[in-house]
């Protein structure tokens, strides 16, 4: 057990908070300004808190904004892309709440992007109208760089970055008798190396997705699973991990780490096409380069192993340098950087995982089956995206949820925060050699590209459950032995992930949404989730 008192090392920390957040992306942060009217809230940031998914979001954010759109619309474009398999109170739960969510983030004082005296709206992939409020091509930045100032400046707040949050704490963590319950978590300090407790009535995860379980990403390194894998060790569902969102359009370039090309830039009128200039979506899909991201990240996938490639190209230069460096500066700048104009060249783009459409299972106030525990944003399943998420939903997400779970905490009793043992080093040294950790880093990555990525078959999710065991053991045997640091702790938790993924994929007897099989080309009736219990 790696839990314990050790009253001789008084480097161990205890800390108490009314509320810890873990996480400091968009779920994060609205969770923590709504929350801090009443609580003191502590929230952790794994790296510097200008690091998350929310920050490196270029889209926008979607909501029923403009004339002529709907709610029902809204609700009917969730539904198609999510192949059916959203869960339908969930669904209108978050879109009926969008305008009030971009109200809030505009009175946070986020620079929406206008035009003639109203919010300036994009279209995207999926959307049947155009419904997209934006930063121009930097709106996870702005919303981040915007909400972020208020937190530093708010005194109910303390942000306490380069912790990695290690485990949850809960009753067994008790010297004395408590019902099941999160009573906050264990964190690794990253600067001083040792493991501090925080004590909280109330944890609300907020860690994002999994996409560095893939070789390929547009996630930042931080993306790596931690709150999934810490619910799951407590005892909570998970739901749809088989759902996995690859981005059709990730930068291909050898400087251009996890890169993103904006779904906007299609809904603006980019597209794809071969190396010899062949435009092949038509091809695939009536909706072209607006069909869902898993219809054109198939068709990319296809035509890249078809004809050989390392990559296709995406291709705007109809719509001229202006208004290209008008509507996506970002992008523009950083091909630029690279030698790549995208004014006057296509841009090789390739697809990467983008999104963990699965997750803890909640209720619409965020709740987990642990009291005391919720989860918010990608680390969560709602149900709101079903088998593909639509673009641009999940920021909206993470706004509609922040708020629905601030109101269920401030509703919540509130017991008297228990104190639980310290975490326990006496029984662990330093490792000897690290080898073992980046190597079955790289395998894990490798494999669960090779074997669990866009398309698959049950042979390959043999493989990739039979190998995924081994490393779980090899990896639990050092981590039970030696002193945790951050490697260790992410590779624990992806190990994790990653077996959840592929067991919720052999269960999934059908193809749909993000999930391809070979072996199970058709889709099944009913839709109906998949729903894991510990």
């Amino acid at each position: 057990m790696r839990f314990g008192v050790h009253p001789s090392d008084a480097r161990i920390t205890m800390q108490h908070c009314d509320v810890l957040i873990i996480g400091g992306g968009l779920a994060g942060l609205s969770s923590a300004l709504q929350l801090a009217e009443r609580f003191h809230v502590t929230l952790l940031a794994k790296r510097e808190l200008e690091i998350s998914s929310s920050q490196w979001a270029q889209g926008g954010i979607a909501a029923v904004l403009g004339d002529g759109d709907t709610f029902e619309a809204h609700v009917q474009d969730t539904m198609v892309a999510g192949g059916q398999l959203n869960d339908m109170a969930a669904t209108r739960y978050v879109i009926e709440h969008g305008p009030a969510a971009i109200q809030w983030l505009r009175d946070q004082g986020v620079p929406f992007d206008t035009e003639a005296g109203g919010l300036h709206l994009t279209r995207e992939g999926g959307h049947s109208q155009r419904r997209i409020a934006h930063v121009a091509d930097a709106t996870g930045a702005a919303i981040q760089r915007t909400l972020l100032a208020r937190a530093r400046a708010h005194a109910n707040i303390t942000l306490a970055e380069n912790h990695v949050a290690v485990d949850l704490i809960t009753d067994r963590h008790m010297d004395i008798t408590s019902s099941p319950r999160c009573w906050g978590a264990y964190a690794l300090n990253t600067l001083t190396g040792h493991v501090e407790t925080f004590a909280a009535a109330h944890t609300v995860l907020a860690t994002g997705g999994a996409g560095k379980v893939y070789r390929y990403t547009t996630n930042p390194d931080t993306a790596s699973g931690d709150g999934l894998a810490m619910a799951w060790r407590a005892g909570c569902r998970v739901a749809n991990m088989e759902f996995i969102q690859f981005h059709p359009t990730c930068l291909y370039h050898p400087k251009a780490k996890s890169f993103l090309i904006s779904e906007a830039v299609r809904g603006e009128g980019g597209v794809l096409r071969l190396p010899d200039g062949t435009r092949f979506m038509p091809a695939h899909d009536a909706r072209a380069e607006l069909a869902p991201r898993d219809v054109v990240a198939r068709a990319i996938d296809f035509e890249m192993k078809k004809h050989g490639l390392d990559c296709v190209y995406l291709d705007i230069t109809d719509k001229g340098e202006a208004f290209i460096r008008h509507h996506f500066p970002t992008i523009y700048q950083r091909c630029l950087d690279l030698g790549i104009d995208m004014a006057r060249e296509p841009i090789p783009v390739v697809p990467a995982v983008h999104f963990t459409c699965g997750g803890v299972l909640t209720d619409l106030s965020g709740r987990t089956d642990l009291p005391g525990l919720y989860a918010v944003g990608e680390v969560a399943y709602t149900g709101l995206h079903g088998a593909n998420r639509l673009a641009s939903n999940s920021l909206l997400e993470c706004v509609v949820f922040g708020t629905a779970t601030a109101r269920a905490v401030r509703e919540a009793e509130q017991p008297p925060v228990l104190v639980p043992r310290p975490w326990d080093e006496s029984r662990v040294v330093d490792a000897d050699e690290l080898v073992v950790v980046s190597h079955n880093w790289d395998e894990l990555r490798r494999l669960m590209w090779n074997y669990v990525g866009i398309v698959r078959t049950d042979k390959r999710l043999e493989r990739a459950a039979h190998r995924i065991e081994l490393l779980r053991a090899e990896v639990q045997e050092f981590y039970a032995n030696f002193r945790v640091n951050r490697d260790l702790l992410e590779l624990r938790n992806l190990l994790q992930v990653a077996e959840l993924i592929v067991r919720s994929a052999r269960l999934r007897h059908e193809s749909r949404g993000l999930h391809y099989s070979l072996d199970w080309p058709q889709t099944a009736a009913p839709a109906a989730p998949t729903i894991l219990v510990p």
